[in-house]
């Protein structure tokens, strides 16, 4: 009887870092029990450890493999269920992107397999939250005619819709901006940056709401005709409370202009 040897990955917790773990695994012809931060302290028990070096090179052509095999809704499906940044997120990935490659048939649709359904649900989990973002975004005008919108994703959706502000205010500068993982993007008119706040505790950044000294000056008078007509279209009688916490989660409130005080 043979017995099974615990072999562990190591990497730098990067999706590059990932597509490398999985050229190394075929290289080797072994393939993970585990996938660790380099950072994390090892198990007690194991046989082997290997310390994933991430190449872009490697990572690049294994995401043209699994690119040639999925359909690209699906090949995006990777990206969006490994920003959900949950812990099972990256060995759920290698074992679905192992799947994909080693079987001779399409298998994205197949939901009986444990691993194709769960990366199918966390995927669209990650979706639906970034068409949150989308609905929920609300952008205050700077005095220096910057658009200046903030929000604390459940995933790590940001990302996810630069392309679409990009494209929707192309003429306008604006900042985007991840309270939660405290970064964000900015627009210039031409060209989108990442960019970090060095005081990400204080101000819009733990509120929501800008600073008055800060903001355009008919901001204000924008929020409170945004408030008034919020107001004036709900209908009282109707209000189905429970109903309305589910399409729009107590979690966004604090950053919407329609739902702050004052």
């Amino acid at each position: 009887m043979t017995s099974v040897r615990m072999i562990i990955f190591t990497y730098d917790r990067t999706f590059e870092g990932l597509l490398t773990a999985l050229f190394d695994a075929y290289a080797r012809k072994s393939f993970p029990h585990a996938l660790l931060h380099e950072a994390e302290p090892l198990p007690l028990f194991y046989d082997e450890v290997h310390r994933v070096i991430t190449d872009l090179g490697k990572a690049e052509r294994v995401w043209k493999a699994l690119c040639r095999k999925l359909p690209g809704r699906n090949a995006t499906l990777l990206t969006y269920c490994w920003l959900s940044e949950t812990p099972e997120a990256p060995m759920l990935l290698l074992r679905y992107m192992k799947k994909v490659v080693d079987s001779p048939v399409p298998i994205h649709t197949d939901f009986a397999d444990p691993t194709i359904l769960s990366v199918t649900q966390l995927g669209r989990k990650v979706s639906g939250e970034r068409y949150r973002i989308l609905q929920f975004m609300r952008f205050q005008k700077l005095a220096d005619g910057t658009y200046f919108g903030i929000m604390e994703p459940l995933y790590d959706v940001i990302p996810l819709t630069i392309g679409h502000f990009r494209d929707r205010f192309a003429d306008q500068p604006w900042i985007i901006y991840d309270a939660k993982r405290k970064y964000g993007y900015s627009y210039n008119g031409t060209h989108v940056d990442e960019i970090t706040f060095t005081h990400a505790s204080q101000g819009a950044l733990r509120t929501g709401k800008v600073d008055e000294n800060l903001l355009d000056k008919n901001e204000k008078l924008y929020q409170a005709l945004w408030k008034n007509y919020f107001d004036s279209i709900c209908i009282r009688e109707r209000l189905n409370p429970v109903k309305h916490k589910k399409d729009m989660p107590v979690r966004y409130w604090k950053f919407l202009t329609e739902k702050n005080e004052g």
